[in-house]
C-alpha cells in the first residue's frame, strides 16, 4: 500500500518549470537545504491523505516520485544518478527527506544529467559528482516524455538527452518516474511534439532533411522562444531537432536510422533501458510497468 507521505509546512509554490529553483542557501550544519520559495524539508508524516494544495499532475508527479524512490531506492546505494524534468524534483525532494530521517546514508554520491538536476543536489546539500569520475550507478532516476508498453522512452523536452542517456546506461537499474499524461500505447502518440535529436549545430539543415526523406512528418529547429533569439543551446553547446514520426511502430529500427545520420549527438529514444517507470494517476494510484512485462496499480 502506498502511503501519501508528507512532512511539509507551508506549501508555498515548488516550481515544477525546469531550471527555476526557488533555494536560498544550504545549511553545512546539517546538510539540508533552507529554502525560501520551496517547502522546508522538516522531518516525515504520514498520513491517509495529503493537506497539501497540489493540482492533480503535480500531486500525480510527486506521488510516482515518492514511490519510485521508496521502492527502488538501493539501501546500500554509493552513487546515484539523477535525471532532469519536472517530475525529478520530487524524486531529490523525497531523497533529502529520506537523508534527514537517516533512512539514506549521507555521503551518497549524485550524479546530474544538466544544470537543473545539478543544481536540485546542490542546493538539496547532497553530495554532488560527475558521470566521468563516477562512471557505474547502482541506480538512476528519471522522467519521460513519453513511456510505451515494452518501456521505450521518448526522453529530450528539457533537451537534456545526452547526458539523460549517458547517465542510465551507466546505471544497474534505470528507474522512469511520470505522471499518467506519459503512460502511452505507442511512441509517438501521446508526444507529438517529436522525437528529440541532438546535432551538431553546423548540421542541422543537413540532418532536418534526412529526417524528412525518412518520413518524419515534420522536423522542425527548436528554439529559444521569447527566452532566446534563436535556437535552444544544449549543455553539450549542441542544438535540438524535433522529429515527429506519428506512431513509432520500431523505435529500436528508428534510432538506429537516426544515430547514424552525420551530426547526430544523440537521439531521444530510450529503448531497452528501463527497468521499471511509476506513473502517479489523478485518482492518486500508482501504475508501475517493469520490463518483463508486468504491470499493477498500487493504492
Amino acid at each position: 500500500m502506498i502511503r501519501r507521505i508528507l512532512g511539509y509546512s507551508g506549501y508555498s509554490g515548488y516550481s515544477a518549470r525546469l531550471g527555476y529553483l526557488g533555494y536560498s542557501g544550504v545549511s553545512r550544519k546539517s546538510g539540508l537545504s533552507k529554502l525560501s520559495r520551496l517547502p522546508r524539508f522538516s522531518r516525515i508524516s504520514l498520513c491517509p491523505q495529503s493537506t497539501m494544495s497540489l493540482d492533480p499532475i503535480e500531486s500525480a508527479k510527486r506521488l510516482a516520485a515518492y514511490t519510485a524512490i521508496d521502492t527502488h531506492f538501493p539501501a546500500s546505494a554509493s552513487v546515484i544518478g539523477i535525471g532532469s524534468g519536472s517530475t525529478v524534483i520530487y524524486c531529490v525532494e523525497r531523497i533529502v527527506q529520506k537523508v534527514a530521517a537517516g533512512e539514506i546514508a549521507k555521503d551518497v554520491v549524485y550524479v546530474p544529467t544538466g544544470f537543473q538536476s545539478k543544481e536540485l543536489i546542490i542546493q538539496g546539500g547532497l553530495r554532488l559528482g560527475a558521470i566521468d569520475n563516477y562512471p557505474v550507478l547502482d541506480a538512476a532516476f528519471d522522467g519521460a516524455d513519453e513511456v510505451d508498453t515494452a518501456l521505450n522512452c521518448i526522453k529530450g523536452g528539457g533537451a537534456c538527452l545526452f547526458q539523460e542517456k549517458l547517465v542510465a546506461q551507466c546505471a544497474k537499474k534505470f528507474i522512469v518516474v511520470a505522471d499518467f499524461r506519459k503512460n502511452s500505447s505507442a511512441l509517438g502518440t501521446a508526444w507529438v511534439q517529436g522525437v528529440p535529436i541532438e546535432v551538431v549545430p553546423l548540421a542541422h539543415a543537413r540532418v532536418t532533411a534526412d529526417l524528412l526523406a525518412m518520413g518524419a512528418i515534420s522536423a522542425k529547429l527548436r528554439l529559444g522562444g521569447k527566452a532566446k533569439a534563436g535556437p535552444v543551446i544544449t549543455d553539450n553547446s549542441n542544438t535540438i531537432i524535433d522529429a515527429h514520426f506519428g506512431a513509432i511502430a520500431d523505435p529500436v529500427a528508428l534510432a538506429k536510422s537516426i544515430k547514424l545520420l552525420v551530426g547526430v549527438v544523440e537521439v531521444g529514444l530510450f529503448v531497452d533501458m528501463a527497468d521499471a517507470a511509476y506513473f502517479g494517476n489523478e485518482n492518486g494510484s500508482v501504475t508501475a510497468k517493469f520490463q518483463d512485462g508486468t504491470v499493477s496499480t498500487i493504492v
